[in-house]
């Protein structure tokens, strides 16, 4: 499996449905000889397959637990989303207790470096008025980030340029863990509990930077079972033992749902949109200059958010529900304990020292007067073909199939009614060339009598 990606097709699994093809928003899935086939180069992670298969023949590569074995010290990051999995009388202490014995030892929230973008995205924000570079896009999301590389490439300077929370905290992890045990950075090992398969690619194919400090990523439905029977034995001094952690403020916790991210910004002209087809939707606003009364744009590939993530366990409705008891509890320890507070104001978000490239997936050609007659070429096929959308093709729509055709991996009789037309048109011809050759025969036949009778 590729590194560039964290989504696998099982082929034993899949029985050539069109579930996933009509589903994927970059068109990376075809459906060829009876088998489902993910083009790596438009593939963004965002998951939509995996959730759209019936026969779960699509599932996300994450790292297995026992990855933790390579390292002397391992460190958990707990993604806030990871919260909204429990219910009363869990809490957040009782989570990271019952998360970091099941095998590591300590756990970090992503929540604070959450706390830190916030902060540095406010900053940012005044910069982005002055340069009116604005919406200011947020790349807490790696499949929306990859989704503007691919898709909107001239909305790539509207990205906010911070690593994201999950990387701010792993950097403030192993900084802190070197400085605490003495080990060398080789014998740290940091997992995140992650929501989604595109955080993992983050990780192995990173947006910003060459390289990730975080180890391996591991899905919060393998974590789930296990924390949840650690939750059911916890002991009080387990769980005070993490009385002295400096915990993440409300705002962070608050990022695990749509519109946690927005609301903190220093701005009333923002907008929070979830699920891939409508974080596209508001992309093509933007591109077309159609939002420009607003100033930030919070956009999750998920519905609802971390707390709809692929991966995740918990219904997304019920989950944010008890997201909210979580973020109470945040308001209420900060009241009460504000000593208790992880010092983020003194944190630095890092930038990114890489260039975020375009990604030529969707180009026709290179050339932009090839592209263009590429272009012409596929709204001809497009004209020819019955517009129906199918999918019995195996592309998701007459469109597709007529770029797959441009580019020489398709023909047209792929169509079923193009096939049929071209049968039919065989089948006639044939027919005509039957009716041909017995009136040949007949004409002959008559000859040869007319021949046979003058020569009597």
């Amino acid at each position: 499996m590729s590194k560039l990606h964290s989504v696998r097709l099982n082929k034993d699994l899949c029985v050539g449905c069109t579930n996933c093809i009509k589903r994927c928003p970059t068109q990376a899935i075809r459906v060829r000889d009876g088998k489902a086939q993910i083009a790596e180069y438009r593939c963004i992670d965002c998951g939509e397959c995996i959730r759209a298969c019936p026969h779960h023949a699509k599932s996300a590569v994450m790292d297995p637990f026992e990855a933790l074995d390579n390292y002397k010290w391992k460190i958990a990051l707990a993604a806030p989303s990871l919260y909204a999995q429990f219910g009363a009388p869990a809490t957040r202490t009782m989570v990271l207790a019952a998360l970091k014995n099941i095998g590591f030892d300590d756990v970090y929230e992503v929540a604070i470096g959450a706390d830190i973008i916030t902060a540095r995205t406010n900053e940012f924000l005044d910069e982005a008025r002055r340069d009116k570079r604005l919406p200011l896009i947020s790349s807490a999301c790696p499949a929306v980030v990859r989704l503007v590389q691919m898709k909107y490439p001239g909305l790539i300077d509207n990205l906010v340029p911070f690593d994201a929370p999950v990387d701010i905290t792993a950097q403030i992890a192993r900084r802190q863990s070197l400085e605490k045990t003495g080990l060398i950075p080789e014998d740290i090992g940091i997992f995140f509990i992650s929501p989604c398969p595109a955080k993992r690619t983050a990780v192995t194919n990173p947006i910003g930077q060459d390289s990730s400090q975080i180890d391996g990523v591991i899905a919060i439905s393998d974590a789930y079972p296990m924390i949840l029977a650690k939750l059911e034995k916890l002991t009080p001094e387990q769980i005070h033992s993490l009385d002295n952690k400096l915990m993440a403020t409300f705002g962070g916790v608050r990022w695990g749902y749509t519109g946690g991210e927005a609301i903190a910004v220093n701005t009333e002209k923002y907008l929070a949109v979830d699920g891939i087809h409508n974080v596209i939707s508001i992309l093509e606003e933007v591109e077309n200059e159609r939002l420009r009364d607003i100033e930030f744009i919070e956009a999750n590939s998920c519905t609802g958010g971390c707390i709809g993530g692929p991966l995740t366990v918990a219904n997304r409705y019920s989950a944010k529900s008890r997201q909210r008891g979580y973020i109470e509890e945040a308001k209420k320890l900060a009241k009460d304990h504000p000593d208790h507070i992880y010092p983020y104001q003194y944190e630095q978000a890092s930038v990114w020292t890489k260039t975020i490239d375009p990604n030529p997936a969707m180009q026709l050609d290179s050339d932009i007067f090839k592209a263009l007659e590429k272009y012409e070429q596929m709204e001809q096929i497009v004209r020819n073909l019955p517009g129906l959308d199918c999918g019995a093709c195996g592309a998701p729509d007459c469109l597709a199939l007529a770029e797959d055709i441009v580019r020489g991996e398709a023909t047209e009789t792929d169509c079923i009614f193009k096939l049929k037309e071209k049968i039919r048109d065989v089948a006639s011809q044939l027919g005509d060339l039957e009716s041909a050759m017995n009136k040949l025969a007949h004409d002959n036949h008559v000859v040869r009598t007319s021949d046979t009778e003058s020569g009597e």
